[in-house]
């Protein structure tokens, strides 16, 4: 097979939304640094809605990025928690897969702690192959090719093959 065509993770994205700032969202951020090991991020809302008590640049949720290593083993005891099952629906056109999990507890590894609470959390990956640096780089940026974009079929293959999900 072709190197450069060989299916790897770019990165896996752990997501908490609260719903509002002050200690539940804090609670969360240190749910997230200690399953991770890496400081979590404040995303904030885009818009105003009262029906929520939301305001416009509000701290909402926290996120965390992880690559490499590190991204694999998070993947890993997620899927363990949702029983190594994906659905096709769950995947997009570039391949790209997202899940997520009620309560944190599920997972592996992880136990109760009642300073912390109960949060369910969202996780994304996102795929590549090699030479898609050319979108992302600063001098002569440019669009990578339909053909060597990651496809539903080949990120579904690599999950099945690399982690041993069953696809429902």
């Amino acid at each position: 097979m072709n190197p450069m065509e060989e299916v790897r993770i770019f990165k896996v994205t752990l997501n908490i939304g609260v719903g509002e700032g002050g200690e539940r969202l804090a609670r969360a951020e240190r749910l997230l640094e200690e399953m991770t090991g890496q400081k979590p991020v404040r995303t904030h809302s885009k818009v105003t809605n009262p029906e929520f008590g939301i305001r416009k640049k509000q701290p909402i949720a926290c996120k965390v990025t992880l690559r490499g290593e590190r991204a694999e083993k998070v993947l890993r005891m997620f899927l363990e928690g949702i029983g190594n099952r994906l659905k096709a629906s769950q995947f997009d056109e570039y391949g790209n897969v997202s899940m997520g999990i009620e309560e944190h507890i599920d997972i592996p590894g992880m136990k109760y702690d009642p300073e912390i609470g109960i949060f369910g959390m969202n996780l994304s990956v996102t795929f590549e192959k090699p030479g898609h640096r050319i979108s992302r780089r600063r001098i002569q940026r440019k669009k990578v090719p339909e053909k060597h974009r990651v496809s539903r079929e080949e990120a579904i293959d690599f999950m099945k093959e690399k982690f041993q999900v069953k696809i429902v």
